[in-house]
C-alpha cells in the first residue's frame, strides 16, 4: 500500500501477527473455508477503538459530515476530528453504512463519489455492481463494487492506511449498534420478504413475524468476521482470492449466480466529472455511469426535468464523459420518463482544507436481492440486468476562493431533480428546499471556514460537525 502521512489506528506488529494466527489456515486455501468465516468475528474489538490522536487543526472547523444514517456520520467525524481529511472521512462513513444502513448501503452494492479540492479539477468515481453471468439463478445478484471504489478514492485522496478506516465498521459490526429510525423504516417496509430467508431473518428478525425495531440492538459477528478477513488479507482478496471463492459460492448457494470471472471484472471508474461555469461559480457533478449527476447538472443549469434528461440520455445510448458534457454544454434538457428505480442513500464530507466529498450508495433494490452471502453475513445486491440503474447525483459548488456547496441526495426517481434544485438555491444563497420524495444532506458553506450541514428535516439524519476553537 502506499506511504499515508497519518495512521489513525494501527495495530503493532505483535497485534498483527496475533490477529493473522486466529484466522484458519484454511480459509486460505480452499472455498469451504467460507464456513469459517464466522469464527473470525470473536476477535475483540477493544485494540479497534484506540484510535491516536494525529494533526488536527489547531483552530476553526475540523470539517463536517451529514448522512442518513447518524450512527455512521459519528464514525465519520471522528475520523476529521483525528486529524484524517475528507477522504479519509468519507470512507469510514461508507464502510459505517454497510453496517448500519446495510438495507442500502450493503458491501454486496455500489456507489459512486464526487471529489474536490481547491485548484484541482473535480473527479467522479463510479463503482457499480456487475450483473451475475451464471445461469440458473432464482435471485440473481449483483457483484460487490464498493470495497474497490472505495479502496481507489482512499488510496488517491486519502491520508491514512485504508485498514485503519475499516475498524470502526468492523468495531460496530461486533459490538453491535442500535437500529436507527433510517433502518428501522426500511425494515418495516420490506419485512415480509426479508423474513422469508432464513439468513436474512435470523439476522434482521425480532421473532418468526417481525423485524428490529428503532432502539433494538443488533450485532452481526459473521459480517465482522467479513471485515476482519479484508482488514487482514486486502480488499484484493475479495475479487480475487480465497475470499471471492468464499464469496461466489455463498452467493451460489443464495441463488445470486455469480461466479469468479465477474468478481475479477468489478472495477470502478474513475474521470473527471461533470462541469459548469455560471455567474463566477464553477459546478461539478458526478459523471456517467452515474447518470443522475447529468440529470441534476440539466436541472440546474437549465431548470428542465432532471429524470426527462436522464430518460433521454439513457434512451440515446451513449456512454461517455464526452457525450454527457456536450449534451451540458448545449443546454438540452430532452424528455421521457424513468421506471421506477431502486432506493439508494447519500452522504456528504468536507474537511478543514477545503476538501469535499460527496457520495450515493444503492443496492438496487431495498435490502438488494433480500438474501445474505453466507457465512460473510453480506446483504447481496440485486442484479443490475434484472432492476433499472439508480439515481446517483450528487454536485460540489465553489466560487472563485471558497467552497460553497456540498450536495448528495436519495429519494429513487427524484433524487436528481433535488441536488438540481439544491445547487441553484446554494448558488443564490437562499435556503435548500425540501420538497417532493428526494432527501438532501448538503454542507453550505460562507468560506471555507464557515459550513453548516443541513438534514432533510422530514428524514432521520444527522449532520455531524464541530470546531476545534470554542471562539467559533
Amino acid at each position: 500500500m502506499a506511504h499515508r502521512q497519518h495512521q489513525i489506528s494501527t495495530p503493532d506488529a505483535t497485534q498483527t501477527r496475533r490477529i493473522a494466527s486466529r484466522l484458519p489456515a484454511s480459509l486460505m486455501a480452499s472455498v469451504a473455508s467460507g464456513l469459517l468465516l464466522g469464527a473470525c468475528s470473536w476477535i475483540p474489538g477493544s485494540h479497534l477503538v484506540g484510535i491516536s490522536e494525529t494533526a488536527a487543526p489547531a483552530g476553526g472547523s475540523i470539517g463536517t459530515v451529514v448522512a442518513d444514517e447518524p450512527q455512521a456520520a459519528l464514525v465519520g467525524h471522528d475520523v476529521l476530528a483525528r486529524g484524517g481529511n475528507a477522504a479519509d472521512a468519507a470512507t469510514a462513513t461508507a464502510l459505517a453504512l454497510g453496517v448500519t444502513l446495510p438495507s442500502r448501503a450493503s458491501y454486496g452494492g455500489g456507489g459512486a463519489c464526487l471529489i474536490s479540492r481547491p485548484g484541482e479539477a473535480a473527479q467522479s468515481i463510479s463503482f457499480l455492481p456487475r450483473p451475475g453471468t451464471s445461469k440458473g439463478a432464482d435471485r440473481p445478484a449483483g457483484t460487490p463494487a464498493s470495497f474497490r471504489g472505495l479502496y481507489l478514492m482512499q488510496l488517491h485522496y486519502g491520508t491514512v492506511e485504508f485498514n485503519d478506516l475499516i475498524a470502526p465498521a468492523l468495531n460496530l459490526a461486533s459490538t453491535g449498534i442500535t437500529v436507527s429510525r433510517a433502518l428501522a423504516t426500511d425494515l418495516a417496509a420490506v419485512h415480509t420478504a426479508l423474513l422469508a430467508d432464513e439468513s436474512a431473518r435470523t439476522i434482521f428478525g425480532r421473532g418468526e413475524a417481525s423485524t428490529l425495531a428503532a432502539g433494538d440492538s443488533l450485532a452481526q459477528p459473521r459480517l465482522a468476521g467479513f471485515l476482519e478477513r479484508i482488514r487482514v488479507a486486502g480488499v484484493g482478496d475479495l475479487y480475487n482470492g480465497a475470499l471471492a471463492d468464499v464469496y461466489v459460492t455463498a452467493a451460489q448457494k443464495a441463488g445470486g449466480g455469480l461466479n469468479d470471472d465477474d468478481m475479477r471484472q468489478t472495477l470502478p471508474v474513475q474521470t473527471d466529472a461533470l462541469t459548469t461555469h455560471q455567474g463566477g461559480m464553477t459546478a461539478s457533478f458526478l459523471a456517467p455511469p452515474a447518470d443522475g449527476g447529468l440529470g441534476a447538472a440539466i436541472r440546474y443549469t437549465t431548470g428542465a426535468s432532471a429524470q426527462g434528461a436522464v430518460a433521454a440520455w439513457r434512451a440515446s445510448g451513449n456512454t461517455t464523459l464526452a457525450a454527457a458534457q456536450a449534451a451540458l454544454d448545449s443546454g438540452r434538457s430532452g424528455s421521457g420518463s424513468l421506471p421506477s428505480l431502486p432506493a439508494s442513500t447519500s452522504f456528504v464530507v468536507t474537511d478543514h482544507s477545503g476538501m469535499a466529498v460527496a457520495c450515493a450508495l444503492s443496492e438496487n433494490n431495498l435490502f438488494g436481492t433480500g438474501r445474505i452471502a453466507g457465512s460473510t453475513g453480506v446483504v447481496l445486491s440485486a442484479s443490475p440486468a434484472r432492476t433499472p440503474q439508480p439515481l446517483l447525483s450528487a454536485a460540489i459548488l465553489r466560487d472563485q476562493r471558497n467552497l460553497r456547496a456540498v450536495i448528495a441526495a436519495s429519494g429513487q426517481n427524484e433524487a436528481a431533480d433535488a441536488v438540481g434544485n439544491a445547487a441553484r438555491a446554494a448558488a443564490h444563497d437562499t435556503p435548500i428546499p425540501h420538497e417532493g420524495a428526494g432527501r438532501i444532506n448538503a454542507i453550505v458553506c460562507h468560506g471555507d471556514d464557515s459550513c453548516r450541514g443541513v438534514t432533510d428535516p422530514r428524514a432521520a439524519g444527522l449532520a455531524a460537525g464541530t470546531t476545534n476553537d470554542s471562539a467559533h
